[in-house]
Parts: C-alpha cells; structure tokens; sequence
C-alpha cells in the first residue's frame, strides 16, 4: 500500500497542493494536517506510522514536511526501514536501506535543518536590527481595520 502524508504548518496554509502532487505519485490514503513542524504534537503522523507495514511506501511531497530536524528525520526513518517500509521524498526520490540511501538521506536531512536554522538566525537578526534602527517596528500582524459595507460605501461616496 502507498501513503501519503501532507502537513502545512498554519491553519491559514491549503493542503490541495500537497494532496494532488501525492495522489499522481501514486498515494493511495493520504493522512494529513496542519499543525507546525516544529511540535512533536502530529497525531495525523503518528497515526500514520502506526499504520504502515512491511512493504508499504511513505510518500511526502518535500524533507521539511517528514520530520522537524535531522536527528527526528534519521530515528523514523531507521525505524521505518526495520519494518521494511519504503520511503518516497518526490523533491529527493526514492530512499531505500542501502548505506548509499543512508548516506544521502544524512546528508539531505542536514542540509534541510541547516536552511531551516538559517532562515531563524536570518529572521531574529532581522528584527534585532529593525528594532535598533525603526522606532515604528512592531513584531506580528499589523492589526487590520474592518469596515462594515455602509461605512466602506459611505467612505468611497466621499472620496467620489
């Protein structure tokens, strides 16, 4: 049996992309969910590796969505290949219990945690300097206004 796991990581995400790359490669039930890759707390992948048998394949569509950071990428994996389960990154292809296939999901899994890493380090150095330099720099969303339709009409009529 083939399964797909989809994960985006805020409610705001869309999981359609996600399902439809796994549906042509072949996934036959996709588990998905929304829920950050930085939590443990994935009860749709536990659920998931729960379910998989020996020569089942796991497909995700990208590493990031399979495990938050290297050592967590390396422990499923290790206990997905004693079970004999395949897995299926599409952006790497085709992971097999080799210690050539080993070797590159190490490498890619470090490669994946470094980006990730950089991408904080990049973002908390951005907001440091933004909140040395910009007296106007609030963190999060700009609250936003709501207008009810009669207040947007009333404000277009007096633009006109």
């Amino acid at each position: 049996m083939k399964y797909g796991y989809a994960r985006v990581s805020t409610t705001d995400q869309k999981l359609a992309n996600q399902i439809e790359v796994l549906k042509l490669a072949g996934a036959e039930k996709i588990f998905q969910e929304k829920f950050t890759g930085t939590t443990t707390e994935r009860p749709e992948f536990q659920k998931l590796l729960r379910v998989l048998k020996t020569g089942d394949t796991l497909i995700v569509t990208k590493l990031d969505r399979f495990a938050r950071n290297t050592r967590e990428a390396l422990a499923i994996i290790q206990e997905l290949f004693k079970e004999n389960v395949k897995v299926n990154i599409l952006n790497m292809g085709l992971i097999d219990n080799t210690p050539t296939g080993q070797l590159v999901f190490t490498i890619f899994s470090a490669f994946a945690q470094f980006e990730r890493d950089m991408i904080v380090t990049r973002t908390q150095e951005g907001k440091l300097y933004a909140k040395q330099h910009d007296p106007l720099f609030r963190e999060g969303r700009p609250k936003r206004i709501l207008m009810n339709k009669s207040d947007l009409l009333m404000s277009c009529e007096n633009k006109a």
